[in-house]
């Protein structure tokens, strides 16, 4: 269904800026009947939504970077997780079109297309990317446009090389992988970030939320990486955010 639909139009607005393709919600509509009849456990899903459950759910984001979907760019991926009691214990980043799906399970290496990678601590990266997902931000984002650019700047001073994606499931994918040394995502949605969470603490990685505390469901954005690369976004963080 993916790959046959790249390059989909816009077939639902969600607001300025934001928009469904008729491949996102056919996506969602099959893992939720399919996820539901296999496991019996809810669904929460971007498109269509459903109930948090803290027991168990699957949290899944049909198409993670939709507008570079609709454009034909790479950089989009399917994000299915499952979270019981408030903590990922399951993730699936499927990247179809690098073919390449990211999975893991809690006990779990990191693994690429079925191949255990080795974890975050035996990455030697003198020089780093980071994963910025976009600079642009919506109306009365806690983190607006600007913030954003100052954070770019600033990290683009340490020893970590900024890339913009457009895709929150892509850059934290990037960094269980260790192609990224951290990530940072400004998303408030579960759907977007708890995969990545699940693939980063699976490769031995930090991961907290924007002010540096324990991820949570509920949590806004993600900070993960390597211990040093975390370490790097928090103080630039930090200096932007009280400065």
């Amino acid at each position: 269904m993916f790959l046959a639909g790249v390059g989909a139009d816009p077939a639902e607005l969600k607001q300025p800026g934001d928009f469904a393709t008729e491949v996102d919600l056919t996506i969602e509509a099959h893992l939720r009947q399919m996820l539901t009849q296999f496991t019996g456990i809810p669904v929460l899903g971007e498109e269509a939504g459903g109930s948090y459950n803290h027991e168990a759910v699957w949290i899944v984001d049909p198409i993670d970077g939709t507008a570079n979907y609709a454009a034909g760019n790479p950089m989009c991926s399917i994000l299915i997780s499952l979270v019981v009691d408030d903590r990922p214990v399951a993730a699936v980043t499927s990247m179809p079109l690098l073919h390449r799906r990211v999975t893991a399970f809690e006990g779990s290496p990191v693994m690429v297309n079925g191949r255990a990678m080795k974890p975050l601590s035996e990455v030697d990266q003198l020089v780093a990317q980071v994963g910025f997902s976009s600079v642009a931000s919506q109306q009365r984002s806690q983190f607006p446009s600007l913030l954003r650019q100052g954070l770019l700047s600033e990290l683009a001073e340490t020893y970590l090389r900024p890339r913009i994606t457009g895709s929150v499931g892509v850059d934290l994918a990037f960094a269980a992988q260790g192609i990224f040394g951290g990530a940072v995502s400004f998303s408030p949605h579960v759907w977007d970030n708890a995969a990545g969470v699940m693939l980063v603490r699976a490769a031995g990685g930090v991961v907290t939320d924007i002010e540096g505390n324990d991820w949570t469901p509920s949590s806004v954005g993600v900070v993960a990486g390597t211990a040093r690369a975390h370490a790097a976004i928090m103080s630039t963080m930090d200096a932007i955010l009280n400065s």
